[in-house]
């Protein structure tokens, strides 16, 4: 008998907050400082495309919300632009990835634009919040678009093969999809 447990409401809360911590973990589990701007490199990243990929735009956006969960321990200036930002991101991911697979036959192809997309929305969303939130001037604030965007690769890189791994091992996910 096959079960639709990934469908219901109480299994997306739980995944959703799990992938929060998990994010919130892996954030702050790897920090390269940014001395310019007082951010940092981490891999949560990866996480919030994991989330968003596996379990769709609703988990995702949690997962990346729970990215504030660090910030606010290493950096809080940002936590509030990174719940709204990262928040945006994992939504994102998971949407374009979910509409574009009802038009595109690989999956790779379907995680790879959205990430890329998800991904330009981050990098963007923290040039302009720390132009306009916390009053960067543009040249210190571009300082972190390079780091953002290999973060937004390396979080591509892991989280496509992460994801084909767990659906080989839990194809009922596939539905999510």
């Amino acid at each position: 008998m096959q079960t639709n447990f990934n469908r219901s409401p109480a299994f997306k809360i739980a995944v959703a907050a799990i992938f929060a911590a998990l994010v919130a973990a892996a954030t702050l589990l790897f920090v390269i400082p940014i001395p310019a701007t007082s951010g940092y490199f981490n891999l949560g990243e990866t996480l919030i495309y994991v989330a968003a990929l596996l379990f769709g735009p609703l988990v995702g956006a949690v997962a990346g919300a729970g990215a504030s969960i660090a910030d606010a321990l290493v950096a809080a200036q940002y936590a509030p632009g990174t719940f709204t930002i990262k928040g945006i991101e994992g939504f994102l991911v998971g949407f374009l990835t979910k509409k574009l697979n009802q038009k595109i036959k690989s999956l790779t192809i379907c995680a790879t634009i959205a990430i890329v997309i998800g991904g330009f929305e981050m990098v963007a969303g923290y040039f302009l919040y720390e132009t306009l939130a916390l009053g960067y001037p543009v040249a210190l604030a571009a300082v972190e678009i390079p780091f953002n965007i290999i973060q937004m690769l390396i979080g591509l890189i892991i989280a496509v093969p992460i994801m084909h791994a767990v659906l080989r091992i839990f194809p009922q996910l596939k539905s999510q999809l």
